[in-house]
């Protein structure tokens, strides 16, 4: 379970100044997950970041430096992307992908797993 942690703590320092959410830390994907309100926001995997997106957007967010769609099992996960250390390496680009996640949050599902176990 190697990953960045230098990543991490760049989301971490992020994620703290944003008022009005709880992020958890969970290790999932071979990385490190941010969780914000119980939801999986963005992850830590390997050197890149990987990204939970509104779906719809996926055409716009694809054209971006360093996109990589998420494949898992030979398909693709439509609202998932990782984004390799290119694409997030300004400030700029590394708030536009947290924004673009935390964005999304409020819309996303929680996994099922957590819908058992809070029933």
């Amino acid at each position: 379970m190697a990953y960045d942690l230098k990543l991490a703590d760049r989301i971490r320092e992020y994620l703290a100044d944003i008022p009005r959410i709880k992020v958890a830390e969970k290790v999932m994907f071979s990385g490190m997950s941010f969780l914000v309100n119980k939801k999986m926001c963005v992850n830590v995997s390997h050197e890149n970041l990987m990204c939970r997106f509104d779906p719809e957007r996926f055409d716009e967010i694809s054209e971006r430096p360093g996109f990589l769609p998420m494949v898992m099992r030979g398909k693709q996960l439509n609202g998932y992307c990782y984004v390799s250390p290119e694409g997030f390496k300004s400030k700029r680009d590394f708030q536009f992908w947290m924004q673009l996640c935390l964005d999304y949050n409020p819309k996303a599902k929680i996994s099922k797993s957590k819908a058992k176990k809070s029933k």
